[in-house]
């Protein structure tokens, strides 16, 4: 029981890194543009998509076709923002945004299944089997280079929203757009490109959901509760919060799943959140904040 427990906490951290890097954009989108992007699962399956795409029609490995899909993705998020969330007023922006997402998710996902049907397909190279052999366990490569993939992307969002001057244009219009305007900012433009940054992230969790999973357009439905969970319990804008609450609820899940059951193990998942939120509503690592109107 010792070793398999061990190997829980293992693979649900190795886990965790994938869905950190899955909900990345979702944080970032979610807790400075006060937009539930429901689409966010879709997003991450047409990541996949892409990735899979270059890799089986023109064999271009997937770390290396991040280079197409991050771009790509940038402008599928800039033109969704333009095109349909830009005009959300301030009072109603977050319960329209669900809406409007939604329908975004499923546009696109009917798109998906004319263009790649139904069917399951999964990104395969030649490392999506391979393991390391460390201190007796066995590591997945493809996972090993998401969690690590994972903490470069969440290390490099944080550095954009706290260390530049475009970090500093978006949070004051979180705080009040008036007053952005006011000194200069201009807010559409810094929130389209907000939202875009934050739908490109998705590029790099979607190829390495294709290679650890088989999918179709369908998987986002599960994908986007699991996220939305992690951006909730994490704390909205918290990259580092997104790393921390994906390992605690993926580590949680894997070693219930040993210990207990694996039909337990998806309801602790929630569970966790249920506790956590009830305790500390604004989330592991959250701050309780006000804006201005």
């Amino acid at each position: 029981m010792g070793t398999l427990l061990v190997e829980a906490l293992i693979d649900g951290v190795l886990t965790g890194g994938l869905y950190a890097l899955m909900a990345a954009g979702l944080t970032l989108i979610f807790g400075m543009l006060e937009i539930i992007n429901i689409a966010q699962g879709i997003f991450v399956v047409l990541g996949s998509y892409l990735s899979y795409a270059l890799w089986a029609h023109l064999g271009i490995d997937p770390f290396l076709g991040l280079l197409i899909t991050v771009p790509a993705l940038f402008f599928v998020g800039v033109g969704a923002e333009w095109a349909f969330l830009r005009r959300l007023g301030d009072r109603d922006r977050v319960s329209m945004s669900i809406l409007v997402t939604y329908a975004i998710s499923l546009v696109i996902e009917g798109i998906l299944d004319i263009v790649f049907g139904t069917t399951f397909v999964q990104i395969r190279p030649s490392y999506s089997t391979s393991t390391w052999h460390v201190f007796g366990f066995y590591l997945p490569d493809i996972y090993v280079y998401g969690f690590a993939l994972a903490v470069v992307l969440l290390a490099a969002l944080f550095a954009l929203m706290y260390r530049t001057r475009f970090g500093a244009s978006l949070r004051a219009a979180l705080q009040d757009r008036t007053a952005a305007s006011l000194i200069g900012v201009n807010v559409k433009r810094v929130s389209t490109i907000t939202f875009g940054i934050g739908v490109a992230a998705t590029a790099a969790g979607g190829m390495v959901f294709g290679v650890t999973n088989g999918f179709n357009a369908n998987s986002s439905l599960d994908l986007i509760s699991r996220l939305l969970a992690i951006v909730v319990l994490g704390g909205l804008g918290s990259m580092g919060g997104a790393m921390g609450a994906a390992l605690a609820m993926l580590v949680i899940e894997d070693v219930v799943a040993v210990v207990w059951s694996p039909v337990w193990s998806p309801v602790i998942y929630f569970l966790a959140l249920l506790v956590v939120l009830s305790v500390r509503p604004q989330g592991l690592f959250g701050k309780v904040a006000a804006r201005a109107q």
